[in-house]
């Protein structure tokens, strides 16, 4: 039934939120630590002088914020399409995302940092606009996805310009992000999804702008 949809989806929203989300997949981690504990943050931690430390912080903020947002999108287009099929491609996508989630929480965490305060209205933002997408076609839809898809790729990739060399840790988890979000992108592309206007592409891209930069410091 649909409230009972939603209602799981809500519980699902509310620990998204609330940072209580669970990883399917181990913390991905850079091959000179695959046979270490990694329980604890990797020694490699201790380069990082407190300026580092803190704009990697931020970085990773901004990336739990994304996932936050992923999670949010991918509800409320899966509560938004009635093909079966969609639904199963939408959830897939969101579990892979929740290991995003849990990553950078975690990631966060061992930096003695925290996720943005402002989750909840990103959520909400981003629920809003996913249910839209959902209910201008599923071909408008996929094709949301794809372009979300393809600029958090661009996103990543930036970070992984901007994160310290040393800082093995990081990159190995944004790097698995940026792997997995590229396939998220095609998948959706194969599925039927639609190229949106320039217009569209341009408004997602100073939307997501405006969270980056806010999410970085708050």
């Amino acid at each position: 039934m649909f409230s009972d949809s939603l209602i799981s989806e809500l519980d699902r929203g509310l620990r998204a939120i609330a940072g209580v989300t669970r990883a399917s997949r181990p913390t991905p981690v850079p091959p000179s630590y695959i046979d270490d504990d990694v329980s604890e943050a990797p020694a490699g931690d201790d380069a990082l002088s407190p300026r580092e430390r803190r704009h990697v912080a931020g970085l990773m903020r901004v990336n739990h914020v994304g996932e936050v947002c992923a999670q949010a999108l991918y509800q409320a287009q899966k509560l938004a399409t009635k093909r079966p099929e969609l639904r199963a491609a939408f959830e897939h996508a969101g579990r892979e995302e929740e290991d995003h989630l849990a990553w950078t929480a975690h990631r966060l965490s061992e930096l003695g940092s925290r996720p943005s305060l402002l989750n909840p209205l990103w959520y909400a933002g981003a629920f809003a606009i996913g249910f839209v997408a959902g209910k201008c076609g599923d071909r408008v839809s996929l094709g949301f996805m794809s372009e979300t898809e393809r600029q958090v790729e661009h996103h990543l990739e930036g970070h992984l310009d901007d994160l310290p060399a040393h800082d093995t840790r990081s990159r190995a988890i944004v790097d698995q992000m940026r792997i997995d979000e590229i396939e998220h992108g095609q998948a959706a592309r194969d599925a039927g999804g639609v190229e949106l206007p320039v217009p569209v592409q341009r408004a997602m891209r100073a939307a997501a702008k405006v969270m980056t930069t806010t999410a970085y410091y708050i």
